[in-house]
């Protein structure tokens, strides 16, 4: 079977330092690299590497050849990832000593992406396939509709939050992950609580503190691994690939929870993004 993932991929460009800087703030970074980010990308190399097929839906820029070959290389098929003129997807991302961090990014190519395109490349779809998708690219309603049309279950992570990117689709979704931080948004814009939208299955991400599941059981804690985190870039995205690769291989929502834990715990002990998210084994 396939996940087929609509996405962002961009060039992270990670500052160290020894804090993150006050408004006006010059600091000099201590280190310097450049990887594969994108929440898009983190999400199909993470599902990748839990063992799933992925079909990566997206566009990087005349500077992107290199992101394309990397996810190739990672074993993400990149058969439907255009190539067009322009700058692709960037992140300027300040990470501190604690391993928090601060992101700037410019959608470049992200946001130019054939909606028209999306039924002819999920006519290939078969029966358990699933449909992801976040918030770092255009044509979202598009692609949730004809995800729909095809019958394939449709997981949705709500970040980077939008109140107005993400309400029209509530009603298509089988599947939402949020963290806390952007639940509460959600329900500041839509007068809803988690467990009161019109979604089967609702995650939230909690950090250090696990996760919550509101599903059609009623709603359930998980207690997080502990960890010393070295960097949080990309644990979100690493949960969200693992937990959906985990439902499209027939995993109950409880154990595909714990199995996407477990990843993000490993990945926050790790620097960097798409490049670092751990393999199954690793788990």
């Amino acid at each position: 079977m396939t996940i087929w993932t609509l996405g962002s991929v961009n060039a992270d460009l990670v500052f160290r330092v020894p804090h993150l800087p006050a408004p006006g703030e010059t600091l000099a970074a201590t280190d310097f690299s450049r990887g594969l980010g994108g929440k898009g990308a983190n999400m199909s190399v993470a599902a990748t590497r839990a063992g799933s097929h992925v079909e990566h839906i997206g566009a990087v820029g005349e500077d992107g050849g290199w992101m394309k070959d990397r996810l190739a290389g990672y074993g993400v098929s990149v058969t439907h990832l255009a190539e067009m003129p322009g700058p692709s997807g960037q992140a300027v991302i300040e990470l501190d000593d604690e391993g928090e961090n601060r992101i700037i990014i410019l959608p470049g190519t992200n946001r130019r992406i054939d909606i028209m395109g999306f039924d002819e490349i999920l006519s290939e779809a078969e029966e358990g396939d699933w449909a992801l998708f976040q918030n770092e690219t255009n044509g979202l309603l598009d692609f949730a509709q004809a995800a729909k049309a095809r019958g394939l279950p449709l997981a949705h992570a709500a970040a980077p939050f939008d109140a107005e990117a993400v309400a029209p689709l509530l009603e298509l979704l089988d599947l939402l992950v949020m963290n806390q931080v952007e639940a509460e948004q959600l329900q500041a814009a839509t007068g809803l609580a988690p467990e009161a939208l019109p979604v089967r299955d609702v995650v939230i991400t909690l950090g250090a503190k696990g996760a919550r599941w509101i599903g059609a059981d009623g709603d359930r804690s998980f207690e997080a691994p502990k960890v010393r985190p070295v960097d949080t870039t990309g644990a979100g995205d690493t949960f969200t690939g693992y937990l959906v690769a985990g439902l499209e291989q027939g995993l109950a929502m409880a154990e595909a929870i714990e199995l996407a834990q477990r990843a993000a715990a490993v990945m926050v002990t790790r620097m960097g993004t798409a490049d670092v998210i751990p393999k199954r084994d690793d788990l």
